[in-house]
C-alpha cells in the first residue's frame, strides 16, 4: 500500500458512533484496515543533562512504518503469503512529545483516477519531442573540446581523425536545450538545433501502485478504447 486513500479520526464524543458506521460500511472485498496508534513518553534512562530529544523521548518520531495492519473477515488467510504494509518504512509523519499520542484507523480502497485525483496511479507525467542537434561543418581541435563542454554530458563526443579531435553527435536524446552554444559567435553557425515533430519522449512517474511500464500500456489501451468508441459513434450516424 503506497497511498492511503482516507483517513478516519475520532474524538472522544463520537468514536463509537463513528466506528460502528465504518464497521458497516467496510468488508473484507473491497477494504484494506490500517491502524495507527503509538503514544509518546519520557524514557527513564535518559541522562539528566542530555537535550536530544532520541534519548529523551520514546515515539517521538512516527514513521510509516508504525502503520499496521488489521485484517478483516478472513483477509488474514488470503494475504497470509504477502503481508500489506507501507512501501516505505522510513516516511516521517509526525513529531510528538510527552503526553501527545495518535490513534487512527485509515480504511484503503481501490478506485480509479477518474472518481477523485487521490486514487490515480501517476504522479508527474510530461513529454518532450526529441532534440535534433546536426553540425555543419567539421569542428576540429580546441573548437571541438569547446563543443563539447556547451551540451550535456553524453551528446557530444570526440573521435581521432588522422590525428585531430573531430566533435560527433552521440547521442542528441541527452540534450536539455541549454543553447550555451549560442553564446560563441565561433561555435553558432557550426551547429543547427531543432527537434523531430514527430518523436516524443513521455516521462511517467509512478505513486509506487504500479510500474510505469504498466501504466503507459493500460493508458494506451483505454486510449484505443475510447477511439474505437468515437469511430463506432461516427459509423451509427445517418448522413444525410
Amino acid at each position: 500500500i503506497h497511498r492511503l486513500v482516507s483517513i478516519d479520526t475520532y474524538s472522544d464524543n463520537n468514536a463509537t458512533c463513528c466506528e460502528e458506521s465504518a464497521e458497516e460500511e467496510a468488508s473484507e472485498i473491497d477494504t484494506i484496515q490500517l491502524q495507527l496508534k503509538i503514544k509518546c513518553s519520557r524514557n527513564p534512562r535518559a541522562s539528566k543533562d542530555s537535550s536530544d530529544p532520541r534519548e529523551l523521548y520514546l515515539n517521538h518520531m512516527v514513521y510509516s512504518k508504525h502503520i499496521e495492519w488489521v485484517p478483516i473477515g478472513n483477509q488474514a488467510d488470503v494475504f497470509a503469503d504477502s503481508c500489506i504494509r507501507p512501501v516505505h518504512d522510513d516516511i516521517l509523519i509526525a513529531q510528538l512529545r510527552p503526553g501527545q499520542e495518535l490513534d487512527i484507523t485509515m480504511h484503503c480502497v481501490k478506485g480509479i483516477g477518474k472518481d477523485h485525483a487521490k486514487f490515480s496511479p501517476v504522479a508527474t507525467a510530461s513529454y518532450r519531442l526529441l532534440p535534433e542537434i546536426t553540425l555543419l561543418e567539421p569542428v576540429e581541435g580546441e573548437k571541438a573540446e569547446r563543443l563539447k563542454r556547451c551540451f550535456s554530458r553524453g551528446v557530444i563526443d570526440l573521435e581521432d581523425v588522422r590525428g585531430r579531435k573531430v566533435a560527433k553527435v552521440v547521442n542528441s536524446r541527452l540534450d536539455t536545450c541549454s543553447r550555451e552554444v549560442l553564446r560563441h559567435n565561433d561555435l553558432k553557425n557550426c551547429v543547427k538545433l531543432g527537434r523531430v515533430r514527430d518523436h516524443f519522449i513521455f516521462t511517467v512517474e509512478s505513486t509506487g501502485i504500479m510500474p510505469p511500464d504498466v501504466l503507459v500500456t493500460e493508458a494506451i489501451k483505454v486510449l484505443m478504447t475510447k477511439c474505437q468508441t468515437f469511430l463506432n459513434e461516427m459509423n451509427s450516424v445517418d448522413m444525410e
